[in-house]
């Protein structure tokens, strides 16, 4: 035998320095036996938020739920009041509201709680659009929302969003 550094390819030891062990299979398959038990709420297929879309365009006409806007219903979108992080629960009807695409956007994973305080007024949207919401919600909604509000009137245009019927500005001295 030549010296170590001198050694021949095929002057290997015959054991492995490292013992592997056969990987044991899987008990289960992938595909086969039962799959997770399905929850109670309603699918959560593309049917049902089609079909969940359909229904509150009918109930509400399309309207966004935040801040009043009309939207054509092929724009406007379904939010989920809760967000539901990945969490499959929250997709039922009473967790889903009509949303224009600039709410839904500024919205995003934003607890209800945090999106209503930053403007006052949604709330009084929500309350309207958001008879069919959990009782839960429905009671955040009617604390958050100003006392003897009566219902916002719907915004026609986007620039309806930034006037303000109730300013008691409206009449200035200087706008001769």
């Amino acid at each position: 035998m030549l010296p170590f550094p001198f050694r021949r390819p095929d002057d290997r030891p015959r054991f492995p320095s490292v013992v592997t062990t056969p990987r044991k299979r899987p008990t289960r398959r992938r595909g086969r036996g039962t799959s997770a038990p399905q929850l109670t709420s309603t699918s959560t297929s593309r049917t049902a938020y089609a079909e969940t879309k359909r229904w509150l365009i009918q109930q509400h006409g399309s309207v966004c739920a935040y801040c009043g806007r009309r939207a054509t219903a092929t724009t406007i979108t379904l939010d989920h009041v809760a967000p539901r992080r990945g969490q499959s629960a929250y997709d039922r009807r009473d967790n889903l509201v009509l949303a224009c695409a600039d709410c839904n956007g500024a919205k995003a994973d934003m607890p209800i709680l945090a999106f209503l305080l930053r403007k006052r007024e949604r709330s009084s949207m929500l309350r309207r659009y958001g008879a069919h919401l959990s009782p839960m919600l429905v009671d955040l909604v009617r604390a958050l929302a100003p006392d003897g509000d009566a219902a916002p009137r719907v915004k026609e245009s986007f620039d309806d969003l930034f006037t303000d019927d109730e300013s008691p500005y409206h009449e200035s001295p200087y706008s001769d």
